[in-house]
């Protein structure tokens, strides 16, 4: 018998490059409202629904051209037209911009932190300190 020589197969696998993200992302689709901070520029609101989110970001397609990469935006989200439902808004700062093939942007913003309402009154009745005899 003769022998056949046996190939030696090697399977290269390219390098995988590290994982940036801080946290894993969760593909749903929820309402939400964008909105330029600065007063001075062009303003917009565009009412988009989420692609994918994480705890610090949020990704979404768009056809409003104004947004530019490092502008801050405040986010209402998730968005209803009910002033009863409970909504949360946040100053977010756009750190990607993809042009798609579909002639739609890819959006990428980072949420930067939660707008809290300011006020100064309080529904708790005052602490009264114990009284002494």
């Amino acid at each position: 018998m003769s022998e056949t020589p046996q190939k030696e197969i090697v399977v290269s696998r390219a390098p995988r490059k590290s994982e940036r993200r801080s946290s894993r992302r969760c593909k749903f689709t929820q309402l939400m409202r964008i909105r330029p901070t600065n007063p001075e520029g062009e303003f917009f609101e565009d009412l988009r629904g989420t692609i994918s989110v994480s705890k610090t970001g949020v990704y979404f397609h768009t056809t409003e051209p104004s947004y530019i990469l490092g502008m801050r935006l405040f986010v209402t989200m998730p968005f209803s037209q009910n002033p009863s439902e409970p909504t949360r808004e946040y100053l977010a700062e756009v750190v990607r911009k993809d042009a798609l093939p579909n002639g739609m942007t890819g959006i990428g913003i980072k949420m930067l932190m939660e707008m809290r309402p300011q006020h100064s009154y309080s529904f708790e009745q005052p602490m009264t300190p114990p009284l002494r005899n």
